[in-house]
């Protein structure tokens, strides 16, 4: 069996990177740790501004989120049943 003893980030993707992170800080207590903006996809070198923000998890675990402002907006997943989806 693994002794798993931290997971480094986990990420998922959010309407409003500002919003996210005040919820997270508010609500769970979560500490800000830092937001990295860019312009292109680092590993394509595609044009495609995001936000990708982070969060103390505590234990030595992140969590992550990206905003893509250019992107279609998030919806569920239609393969998924909705049950599932929360």
């Amino acid at each position: 069996m693994i002794n798993l003893k931290q997971i480094h980030h986990v990420a998922y993707r959010c309407n409003d990177a500002k919003e996210t992170v005040a919820f997270y800080q508010e609500y769970l207590n979560m500490d800000f740790l830092v937001a990295i903006a860019e312009d292109r996809v680092p590993s394509t070198k595609e044009p495609d501004p995001y936000m990708h923000v982070f969060l103390d998890a505590g234990n030595g675990n992140i969590l992550a989120f990206f905003e893509l402002p250019t992107q279609p907006q998030m919806g569920r997943d239609p393969n998924t049943p909705k049950w599932v989806q929360h």
